[in-house]
C-alpha cells in the first residue's frame, strides 16, 4: 500500500510518540507557535522605556501597550480554543501564526502610540487562536503515556522563549531599535506554518460535525468588561475618582455580570458554566489565576526597576533576566514527569512559594545594585520555583477534562492567566501608588516597586494555599475505567485514556444530560 503523501499527514490522534520523529516535528511546530506569543509578552516590556521616549508616552500608554494585547486575548482565547475543536486544530493554529504575524508587522511600523496600541490588541487576536491550538494539539495527538512528559517540554521550551524574551529584547532594543522585537515574529512564523502543514496530524472534536453555532456575544461582552475594568484601573492613578473613570469601572463591572448571565442561557455558550462543576478543574484555574496575576505584575515591573532604577541599558536587564531561562530550559521537562510521579500537590504547592521568595528579594535591588549579591539570588529562587510550577500546573489543567475538550480547557486556562496578567499590570501601579511619571524618575519608581512585590508575593502565597486544600495528588494517574454515572458530565471523559478511532465505545456525550 502506498505511503499517504508528506504534504497531507495521516492523522493518528492519540498515538504519536514523543520520541518519533513526527512526534518531535509537532512538538517544535507547537513550540515555535506558542512561543512567538510568549515571546512577544515579555520581550515588549524590556522595550517599554524606549518606546515611552521614542513616542512621548506616559505610564499609561506603556501599561496599554502590554494590557490591549492581553485583553483580546484573554477575551478571544476562548472561542480560539472551540473553533480548535470543532474545525480542526492545526487549521486554527495556522491562521493563528499567519495573522499573529501580520499584526506583529503592523507593531513595527506604527507611526505612534495609537497605532501601537491598536495593532497589539490586533496581535491579541492572533494569540487567542495560535496559543490553545498549540497544546490541544499536543493533548490530542500524543500518546497518552507521553503527554505528561511533552506538556513538560512545552511548556519549559514556552517558558523558554517568555523568559529569554527580555534579552532578545534588550538587544534588540540597544541594536536595531525597538520596533524590531515586533519584525522579529515574521521570521518565526515563515519557519512554523511549512512544518505545521507538512508534518502535523488535523484533529478535531468527536462529533464536530454536527451545526454548531459560535458564541460571539459572549467574546463582545467578555472584552467590553475586561476593557471598562483596565481602561478605569489604568486611569484612576491620573485622573482619580472621577466619572471617567467610574463610568468605565462600573460599566464593565455591569457587563460582566451580564457575560455570566448570557452563558448560563445558551445552549452552546462559549464558557460553559457545567465545565466549573468540575472540582479539580475550578480549583487549579483558581491557582493559575493567583500564579499569572503575580507574573504579570512582576515582569511588567522589575524590567523597568532595573533599568530606571539600577541603571541597566536595555541589554544589561535582558541579560539579567537569563538564570531563569536556563533553569527552565534545563528542568521543565523533567518537572512534568516529576509532577506525574508524585502528584501536582506538592508542585503546586512550594513553586507559588518558592516564586513568592524570589519576588520579595527583589526589593533589594536598588540604585547600584550589585548582580551578583542583589539580582541573580532573587532570580535564581524566582527560576527554580517556576520550574516547579509551570509544567504540572498545564498538565493538572487538561487531565481534569475529556481530551475532546481539550481546547476548551486550554482556552480557559490561557484566558484566565492572561486576565489574571492584565488586570495586575493594569492595577499594580495603582495599588502601589505609582502616578503617570513615575518611570521616569529612579527613586519615585523603586519606592512604588518596594510597595509592589510584597503584593505580587501575596497573591502568589494565596494560589498555594489553594493548591494545597484542593489539588488532589492522583489527578495526574491513569484512573481505572468504570461506568459512566449519571453525575459524570464532563469529567467522565477521564476516567481512562481516550479510545483509538478504529474502537467502538459508548456514544459520546458532550454535554451534561
Amino acid at each position: 500500500m502506498d505511503e499517504p503523501a508528506r504534504s497531507e499527514p495521516r492523522s493518528t490522534p492519540g498515538q504519536i510518540r514523543l520520541t518519533s520523529p513526527q512526534g518531535r516535528w509537532v512538538l517544535t511546530t507547537t513550540v515555535l507557535g506558542s512561543g512567538m506569543a510568549m515571546l512577544d509578552s515579555t520581550v515588549v516590556n524590556v522595550a517599554l522605556p524606549r518606546i515611552g521616549a521614542d513616542l512621548d508616552a506616559d505610564l499609561a500608554v506603556l501599561q496599554w501597550t502590554v494590557t490591549a494585547y492581553m485583553l483580546t486575548l484573554s477575551a478571544l482565547i476562548l472561542l480560539g480554543g472551540s473553533l480548535g475543536d470543532r474545525y480542526g486544530r492545526r487549521r486554527i493554529f495556522v491562521i493563528g501564526v499567519v495573522w499573529f504575524a501580520a499584526a506583529s508587522l503592523l507593531c513595527g511600523l506604527a507611526p505612534n502610540a495609537g497605532v501601537l496600541v491598536g495593532a497589539r490588541a490586533l496581535q491579541g487576536v492572533g494569540g487567542a487562536l495560535l496559543t490553545p491550538g498549540s497544546l490541544a494539539l499536543i493533548q490530542a495527538v500524543f500518546h497518552p503515556d507521553d503527554r505528561a512528559r511533552a506538556v513538560g517540554a512545552w511548556s519549559g521550551l514556552g517558558g523558554v522563549a517568555a523568559a529569554v524574551g527580555p534579552f532578545v529584547g534588550g538587544w534588540l532594543v540597544d541594536g536595531a531599535g525597538w520596533r524590531w522585537v515586533f519584525f522579529l515574529n515574521v521570521p518565526l512564523a515563515a519557519v512554523c506554518v511549512p512544518i505545521a502543514l507538512r508534518h502535523v496530524p488535523e484533529t478535531r472534536e468527536r462529533g464536530a460535525a454536527r451545526a454548531h453555532g459560535f458564541d460571539v456575544l459572549g467574546a463582545v461582552l467578555g472584552a467590553l468588561a475586561l476593557a471598562g475594568v483596565a481602561y478605569a484601573l489604568i486611569e484612576a492613578p491620573g485622573r482619580g475618582v472621577a466619572p471617567g473613570v467610574l463610568v468605565p469601572a462600573l460599566a464593565g463591572l455591569l457587563l460582566g455580570a451580564v457575560f455570566i448571565g448570557v452563558e448560563r442561557r445558551r445552549p452552546d455558550p462559549m464558557l460553559p458554566p457545567q465545565i466549573f462543576t468540575i472540582r479539580q478543574f475550578t480549583a487549579v484555574n483558581a491557582v493559575t489565576v493567583c500564579v499569572y496575576a503575580a507574573f504579570g505584575g512582576f515582569f511588567f515591573l522589575s524590567v523597568l526597576q532595573l533599568q530606571v532604577v539600577a541603571g541597566y541599558s536595555a541589554l544589561q536587564a535582558g541579560t539579567a533576566l537569563l538564570p531563569t531561562t536556563v533553569l527552565m530550559l534545563l528542568l521543565s521537562a523533567r518537572s512534568g514527569e516529576l509532577g506525574q510521579r508524585i502528584g501536582p500537590r506538592i508542585p503546586l504547592t512550594v513553586g507559588p512559594v518558592l516564586c513568592a521568595v524570589g519576588m520579595l528579594l527583589m526589593t533589594r535591588v536598588g540604585p547600584g545594585a550589585s548582580y551578583v549579591t542583589d539580582v541573580l539570588p532573587a532570580l535564581v529562587v524566582l527560576g527554580v520555583g517556576m520550574v516547579t510550577l509551570v509544567a504540572p500546573l498545564t498538565a493538572t489543567v487538561l487531565a481534569s477534562v475529556d481530551v475532546d475538550r481539550a481546547g476548551l480547557a486550554s482556552g480557559i486556562n490561557n484566558a484566565a492567566a492572561r486576565a489574571a496578567g492584565l488586570v495586575a499590570v493594569a492595577a499594580l501601579p495603582l495599588l502601589a501608588g505609582m502616578g503617570p511619571e513615575a518611570y521616569r524618575s529612579a527613586p519615585a519608581f523603586a519606592a512604588a516597586f518596594r510597595r509592589a512585590m510584597p503584593l505580587c508575593a501575596l497573591v502568589l502565597l494565596i494560589g498555594a494555599l489553594i493548591a494545597w486544600l484542593t489539588v488532589r495528588r492522583d489527578v495526574l494517574q491513569p484512573a481505572t475505567e468504570e461506568p459512566c454515572q449519571a453525575e459524570c458530565t464532563y469529567h467522565c471523559g477521564v476516567a481512562a485514556p481516550p479510545l483509538d478511532p478504529g474502537e467502538q465505545g459508548p456514544p459520546e456525550r458532550t454535554t451534561p444530560p
